[in-house]
């Protein structure tokens, strides 16, 4: 059985029961044994056991996993310490420092956010080395499509952030009257200056919050 802890367990209750889940698990037994995936399988649920539900105030989407040595560890677009920082998060901290003057730390690891009340959720939980999107049709946008779902229905003012394609894909699955959505274009090298520089979505989050009654985030990983 699968312990997450902070509420999660009860929550994602039906998700764990259903005919679905136990296909992706046994699908992951078969690529954890045969193959390298990231991340490694106690890291795979990190974003939950880090953000307690009762304490979610914001959620960052992401798509994939990193697919290289050392880097996944469970949380959307964290490296662990050591690592060198992902392009995408360095446009991240970019975007930090211009809206909220918050000087670009100089480690990739999130871990401080998802303790902070940020769920980095991943909506493929697991990747093949080198391999991206490998494990994006094992049942997975099933699993974090229902869990997205699951957190519009059992919580109230919560900035959904939502960075690209894939991920804005996801605001049908939100409650817009009880939540705040925040959509630009994802902040790879790619696309970070058609729309996502600017967008201003950290202080938009905590301007959200403090309206609410609600703590804001501590951006600041420095």
């Amino acid at each position: 059985m699968i312990q997450l802890g902070g509420g999660w367990d009860e929550l994602l209750a039906p998700l764990f029961a259903d005919e679905r889940y136990k296909k992706i698990r046994e699908f992951l037994k078969d690529e954890y044994s045969h193959h390298v995936i990231y991340p490694d399988m106690y890291d795979l649920y990190n974003c939950f056991r880090y953000t307690p539900l009762n304490e979610v105030r914001a959620v960052i989407l992401g798509q994939d996993p990193y697919h290289n040595e050392g880097q996944a560890h469970g949380l959307c677009f964290s490296v662990k310490k050591g690592v060198q920082i992902p392009p995408s998060l360095v446009n991240i901290y970019k975007e930090i420092e211009t809206d909220l003057g918050i000087t670009e730390p100089n480690c990739g690891d999130l871990t401080k956010w998802a303790r902070g009340g940020v769920l980095l959720l991943n909506t493929t939980l697991t990747v093949r080395a080198h391999l991206a999107n490998s494990h994006s049709k094992c049942g997975w946008v099933w699993f974090t499509d229902s869990v997205i779902r699951l957190i519009s229905e059992n919580t109230q003012n919560v900035a959904f952030i939502l960075w690209g394609g894939n991920a804005r894909s996801k605001a049908p699955l939100i409650d817009q009257s009880k939540h705040l959505i925040l959509q630009s274009p994802h902040p790879s090298p790619l696309s970070a200056y058609n729309g996502f520089f600017g967008c201003r979505h950290f202080s938009k989050t905590n301007a959200y919050l403090l309206s609410h009654g609600r703590q804001p985030i501590d951006w600041d990983l420095n």
